[in-house]
């Protein structure tokens, strides 16, 4: 019986070798089924890099706007989506010829621009239209006309705006930008809103154009503390203590008369400012107290922060030497009372109306987030 079972166990497995053969050479020599049409054609794929992303939909916008006026920059978009409780707005670039081109250029815009933090991805052309569409919301929203004005704005909303746009600006620094090696560090928000506040608080006490006194923080450096101008020099009739002597000649001294600070005040005119200081007749317990500078001037001992304040009573004594002249006392601050930097002027100009129509333009929205407003869809019409 064992044989006999054995011999039927080795005819069975011969069989379903054969089977398993003959199946073999079946399948292989069959034709494949053709897939099966489908109703709609799949979706496009596109290149999509997300070059930047914020939380703050201010300072999202502000940073799109300078990405979209930087020569060479391609067009860039700008989305917005909701993550669990929040709401973060994406910079990007499409990238219609392929991974090569987008990796050809994101490369280069990642050293020009050391902000970026560009990664990529593939998304359909559905999604291109949205964020088209979301792109045209966020600029129609903030190109709206407002009928808000700067001067009217609550105390704690200009300062909210101020913040922003100062640290904006900080982060655009073009010494920044091409990280050079003596390049100032980007203002952190805490110094930003800091800044703001002392701005604000200098600009009220001395009834100062707010958004001209922004401009030339902008102007001298963008906001940041460093020093500058280390080579300029001055002629006067004598040094005095802490001067730095490079010459003398025919009973005068030429000393050097570098900048400081974020309003790049000069050693002397400090020493004018501090002068117009002692004279002045003002209430100054009206100022926070590291806003008041100390009865007599001493450089090694100066407040940073104290600049602020000089700086403001020099543009109120130059505006009222020209009687409310904007455009020469702005010119005065940099060329010097009996030469105005007209050149200046418009620089500081330029960047005030900058700030003024943002700050604006914003409050006009009344604190509400573009992409939370409801006649605004984050989708194209279908």
């Amino acid at each position: 019986m064992r044989g006999k079972a054995h011999l039927a166990t080795l005819a069975i497995a011969a069989i379903i070798t054969a089977l398993g053969a003959v199946w073999a050479h079946r399948t292989y020599r069959l034709t494949p089924l053709p897939f099966p049409k489908l109703q709609h054609p799949p979706a496009t794929q596109l290149i999509l890099a997300d070059v930047a992303e914020y939380e703050d939909e201010l300072f999202a916008y502000l940073m799109f706007q300078y990405l979209r006026t930087q020569p060479r920059f391609p067009t860039p978009l700008i989305g917005y989506e909701r993550r669990q409780d929040r709401i973060l707005y994406t910079i990007h670039i499409f990238f219609p010829n392929g991974l090569k081109q987008t990796i050809d250029t994101l490369f280069p815009l990642a050293q020009a621009f050391p902000f970026l933090v560009p990664r990529w991805r593939a998304v359909t052309a559905q999604r291109a239209a949205e964020l088209q569409w979301q792109t045209t919301n966020l600029i129609a929203a903030y190109n709206h006309p407002s009928n808000r004005k700067l001067e009217q704005l609550p105390r704690r909303e200009i300062l909210a705006y101020i913040a922003r746009f100062i640290r904006f600006k900080s982060q655009t620094d073009p010494r920044v930008r091409r990280q050079l090696p003596d390049a100032p560090s980007v203002l952190t928000m805490d110094e930003a809103r800091a800044l703001s506040r002392d701005i604000l608080a200098v600009a009220d006490f001395y009834d100062i154009p707010l958004d001209f006194f922004l401009g030339i923080g902008a102007m001298e450096n963008n906001y940041m503390n460093v020093t500058g101008d280390l080579d300029h020099a001055v002629w006067k009739s004598k040094a005095h203590r802490g001067d730095t002597v490079l010459r003398r000649r025919k009973g005068r001294v030429l000393v050097l008369n570098p900048a400081s600070g974020v309003w790049q005040i000069t050693r002397e005119t400090l020493r004018w400012a501090h002068r117009l200081y002692t004279d002045d007749t003002r209430d100054y317990s009206k100022l926070p107290p590291h806003l008041r500078p100390q009865p007599k001037l001493d450089f090694d001992q100066l407040n940073p922060r104290v600049l602020t304040t000089y700086a403001g009573l020099f543009l109120r004594h130059l505006l009222d030497r020209f009687d409310g002249d904007v455009t020469r006392a702005v010119g005065a601050y940099n060329g010097g009372p009996g030469n105005p930097n007209l050149q200046y002027e418009a620089g500081v100009r330029e960047v005030a109306t900058q700030a003024r129509r943002i700050m604006e333009q914003a409050a006009g929205l009344r604190g509400v987030k573009v992409a939370t407003m409801q006649f605004l869809s984050s989708h194209p019409a279908r």
